[in-house]
């Protein structure tokens, strides 16, 4: 053939895509009873954490960018998880506070880490290297 670097099998890029979406696509059975998408599952998890952020902070923490932020925000604001607000120090920055139903959500979600672990076909070992060899990729 002689173009043997285009082969799809020799790209590192399309396992890790793959991956991803596969790893996604078996979150769905547990957030669906929860009413969020991966992505509005993540950023919950970082308001789990931190109860209230700026959308800039959020974005770098889950590497999105505003305009894929913004509508999901306005979707978990509309079900009442969080509530959004301008900055009082500088208008252009919004701030995003975990409400109590955000709060009691985090309950509801807290076996699916679990879960999931469960269903990756990795050992201990191996799952706590490729963590560590992704956030690698990642530059963290």
């Amino acid at each position: 053939m002689g173009f043997e670097q285009l082969l799809l099998k020799n790209q590192l890029c399309f396992p890790l895509y793959a991956a991803a979406k596969e790893v996604v696509r078996r979150y769905k059975p547990y957030l669906d009873p929860l009413g969020l998408t991966y992505t509005q599952y993540i950023a919950m998890m970082v308001l789990w954490e931190q109860r209230t952020a700026n959308v800039k902070t959020l974005g770098e923490h889950l590497y999105l960018d505003s305009g894929t932020l913004t509508p999901l925000l306005k979707k978990l604001e509309q079900r009442g998880y969080l509530r959004r607000e301008r900055s009082g120090r500088d208008e252009r920055n919004v701030v995003v506070h975990l409400t109590a139903a955000g709060e009691a959500l985090q309950a509801r979600a807290a076996g699916i880490p679990v879960k999931m672990r469960a269903c990756l076909p990795l050992g201990d070992t191996e799952a706590k290297q490729l963590y560590a060899l992704l956030y690698r990729v990642l530059g963290v």
